[in-house]
């Protein structure tokens, strides 16, 4: 499986792509990423640039075992890259997506049901007011 690509942290629409790639890896290697702090060391070998200075103090107190320290915890730092890394305009870009979202413009119902869901994803399960913004959308026009 490859390795992902390194994460400077100047493009925020990166990074999403970064954490699935290590999640993908960890998953295909439970024998190897058995607990937070490894999948940890790994992800954090990747990071570059910015990301990389960001996470350099912690590296330099790397010995800490408390539970709700960045490199022990996978979701505290997960939701740590998205804070100081992530689109701060995510969210809002991608409900303008769903918005905007016509089968003109990915010319298929399966491509309109694609882009729905990569938007869906971003945003978050809303349940029915998403299910009602897929049904009321436009992709049923071409049928």
């Amino acid at each position: 499986m490859k390795a992902p690509d390194s994460f400077d942290g100047t493009q925020a629409h990166k990074l999403r792509g970064f954490i699935q790639s290590c999640q993908l890896i960890f998953h295909n290697d439970p024998e190897n990423f058995f607990s937070d702090r490894k999948k940890l060391l790994y992800s954090t070998s990747f990071l570059t640039g910015r990301a990389g200075k960001w996470i350099e103090p912690y590296l330099s107190n790397i010995s800490n075992e408390d539970p709700s320290y960045v490199l022990n915890n996978w979701q505290l730092f997960e939701s740590q890259l998205f804070t100081v890394f992530g689109d701060p305009n995510e969210v809002r870009k991608a409900e303008q997506g769903l918005d905007n979202l016509r089968t003109k413009e990915s010319g298929h119902v399966f491509l309109y049901i694609a882009d729905f869901r990569s938007l869906m994803s971003r945003i978050g399960d809303w349940g029915r007011e998403l299910t009602s913004m897929f049904t009321e959308g436009d992709w049923h026009q071409d049928y």
